[in-house]
């Protein structure tokens, strides 16, 4: 038990002696120094000569001074953790070697503010056998009534901390929520010495601001906002917040993290916000104040108070600008990126509902919309995939097509928005011009206000002053040139131009100067998703498009597919070409008629022709047409050898797609003399035919072809 509560009739000084034994003086005796806070070290500096003056103490309960070892590696850190805390840490480690005898400190909570803490302490002091000692006086952990009281006070220590914070969050609460809790501001603001807030009394401060937010409406994306203000050479401002310069105004490079900032910061649309960065103490690291900080959207803000100061955008469009970064993440679909796609990211299966995957072949000459996810994720089969060519060309006419009545509002909303962009780009130079005049004169001055005699002085000011001058003159030159080629009205000239584009839109959109990106973002303004549902593995798809604003177009489209067969009208097409070979008519003659009624092949060419017809009568065993002169002979054949047109006809596949495979190395075959050419000979038994139905009917995967993979049986040939 302490000396405060012993009995009567033996004094405290008593007790004290019996508790300290030889072990312990032959051990050290460590005191423990501790303020939570640099604030506290600098300005309660009576508490912190109380700890030091600890040593005294030592000395007077028998330790000898060289045996009274000072530990203040903590000061100002917080006592709420271990973490972060190396005298803590080296006090621990002390105890547990069995150095120490006696561990002093003024009070208990600047040893430990956390149970965990204390408590491990304690149970450590009493395996080692290590007296515990603070103003009252010395407790032995190895005693029930020491340790019982140690552990109320541990204990009260942790509460009077909850108390603390406690009361000072709340206190700060109910500040925020009467908008007086002074908040760090962002750039393009201002705080007076009377606490109200404005906008940034520098013009160009303000310009570059509002250019910001304008360029993003436009662009839709913070790398386009960041891409114009480099390429316009326009940087951001700065307010200096501390030291000698605090107050005064810098330019520094933008730059992708700031730009995101401000774009979510909604203090630009006039509200005063508490609680827009909440802690979660899961995530926080102990030792590290600052961690943990989660994002939340104004729904979970503690206080939202629109209307409370000067604001740059409303807040209709702080919201759209939310929306708009949102959706411009991968998960959302992204933003318009390089690629002839138009539908990336806005492309829905009809079947499962889940996102179709846009895959480019052929050195990107080639596009294919694929809903893959499944068989990406679990191995299962693909559920449909469809040309990307016919799909955006359906696209693109559904959407010249809504934007032809708008035509002439589009001429003139483009001349107002190059000659409004172009006043900005006037303004801001005008900005940048008049700092820099005022910088030259300020030099000037500054040189004609030190006596001539003083030559170490004048000789410094008057190289600032050229330089000033030099800056200025190079200024003036680069606006001259940016005056030059963008004058800050829209010729006559120009307004034509502009009025001629607009009127034939069609014109516009194929143009060269009209980028993949440019035609996505008309896209994504328009379209807000477009479902895709192929009709049973036939040329048929449904297509409906849903418009931004909750219009919904239903249409069709035919997309090429591999065979003949998967035509929805298969039947009736072979029928008539029976019918038409029945009549006496030749392949070519066949050919024409089909295409006169309409009737379109499975893929590559847009009409029938000959040769085609010739391979379909084949494969019902039917002549071709008329007898022709009589070919060369074969020279002598091996065992289960073909010709490539005979294989072509026994495996019901185009002769050009079995000459593919061969180049690509997954037949078997053989050149040989035949009329003055070479002519291939293609070896396949019964088990081969079979591997090659097999490897026909098979469902194509679409992945890069590569040397080590050639001659694979995972491939399928186009």
């Amino acid at each position: 038990m302490s000396a405060t509560l012993s009995p009567v009739q033996r004094p405290a000084a008593a007790f004290v002696v019996g508790k300290i034994q030889a072990c312990h003086l032959n051990r050290l005796a460590i005191v423990s120094v501790r303020q939570s806070t640099l604030q506290q070290v600098e300005r309660h500096q009576e508490s912190t000569r109380l700890q030091y003056a600890l040593t005294e103490r030592a000395v007077a309960l028998g330790w000898a001074p060289e045996h009274v070892e000072v530990i203040d590696d903590d000061l100002g850190r917080s006592g709420a953790s271990a973490e972060g805390r190396p005298g803590f840490q080296r006090l621990m480690s002390e105890v547990s070697l069995d150095h120490v005898g006696l561990v002093l400190g003024i009070e208990s909570s600047r040893l430990a503010r956390s149970s965990r803490d204390w408590y491990q302490l304690l149970e450590v002091c009493a395996l080692f056998s290590t007296l515990i000692g603070d103003a009252d006086g010395l407790y032995d952990p190895q005693t029930y009534n020491d340790r019982l009281l140690l552990g109320l006070k541990g204990t009260m220590s942790e509460a009077e901390l909850h108390i603390l914070k406690q009361r000072m969050l709340e206190g700060k609460r109910a500040k925020a929520r009467r908008g007086e809790l002074k908040t760090l501001l962002p750039m393009g603001y201002v705080r007076a010495p009377s606490g109200a807030v404005s906008k940034d009394p520098d013009a160009q401060a303000r310009g570059v601001i509002e250019t910001i937010f304008v360029q993003f409406q436009r662009c839709a994306t913070i790398n386009g906002v960041l891409r114009y203000l480099v390429e316009h050479q326009l940087q951001r401002p700065y307010r200096v917040i501390s030291g000698a310069q605090t107050g005064q105004l810098q330019w520094r490079r933008p730059n992708r993290v700031t730009l995101s900032n401000l774009l979510h910061n909604p203090t630009y649309a006039g509200a005063y916000v508490y609680g827009r960065r909440p802690t979660d103490p899961r995530r926080r690291q102990p030792g590290r104040p600052s961690t943990g900080r989660t994002v939340t959207g104004p729904e979970q803000w503690e206080v939202l108070l629109k209307d409370r100061l000067p604001a740059y955008i409303s807040w209709a469009q702080y919201e759209a600008n939310l929306r708009q970064l949102a959706a411009n993440t991968a998960q959302a679909g992204g933003v318009a990126r390089q690629g002839p796609s138009l539908l990336s990211g806005r492309l829905v299966c009809g079947r499962c509902g889940l996102s179709m995957m846009t895959q480019y072949t052929n050195n990107a000459t080639g596009l294919r919309y694929s809903c893959s996810r499944d068989a990406v994720d679990d191995g299962a089969p693909r559920c449909q995939s469809l040309s990307g060519a016919t799909l955006d060309a359906l696209i693109t006419r559904l959407v010249l097509d809504a934007l032809q009545p708008a035509a002439l509002e589009i001429s003139l909303q483009v001349a107002d928005d190059l000659e409004g962009e172009r006043a900005r780009h006037h303004a801001a130079w005008q900005q940048r011009l008049e700092r820099a005049r005022y910088e030259a004169e300020r030099a000037e001055r500054q040189y004609h206000g030190v006596e001539p005699e003083h030559r170490l002085v004048a000789r410094t000011l008057e190289a600032q002053w050229e330089a000033a001058l030099s800056a200025e003159t190079h200024l003036k030159a680069d606006d001259a040139r940016f005056l030059a080629n963008a004058p800050q009205t829209l010729s006559q000239t120009e307004r034509a131009r502009i009025r001629a584009l607009a009127a034939d839109i069609p014109a516009l959109w194929k143009a060269k100067t009209t980028s993949d990106a440019e035609r996505q973002a008309i896209v994504r303004l328009l379209i807000e998703r477009v479902i895709v549902t192929v009709i049973d593995d036939s040329e048929r798809v449904a297509v409906e498009v849903h418009w931004i604003g909750g219009h919904h177009t239903r249409t069709h489209l035919m997309r090429p597919v591999a065979r003949l067969e998967q035509l929805s009208d298969y039947p009736q097409l072979l029928a008539r070409v029976l019918a038409l070979h029945q009549a006496g008519q030749r392949c070519t003659q066949i050919a024409e008629q089909l295409n006169a009624e309409g009737w379109r092949p499975a893929k590559r060419r847009a009409t029938f022709n000959g040769s085609m017809v010739a391979n379909r009568l084949a494969h019902q065993g039917l002549p071709a047409g008329a007898t022709h002169a009589k070919a060369a002979p074969w020279p002598e054949r091996d065992a289960h050898e073909w010709s490539l047109p005979e294989l072509a006809r026994t495996l019901e596949m185009p002769a050009v797609t079995l000459f593919s495979w061969l180049r690509k190395g997954w037949l078997q075959a053989r050149q040989v003399p035949r009329g003055g050419h070479q002519q291939w000979l293609i070896w396949a038994d019964d088990d081969e035919l079979a591997r090659l139905r097999s490897r026909r009917q098979a469902p194509r995967r679409w992945v890069k072809q590569t040397e080590s993979s050639a001659g694979a049986s995972a491939g399928q040939p186009a």
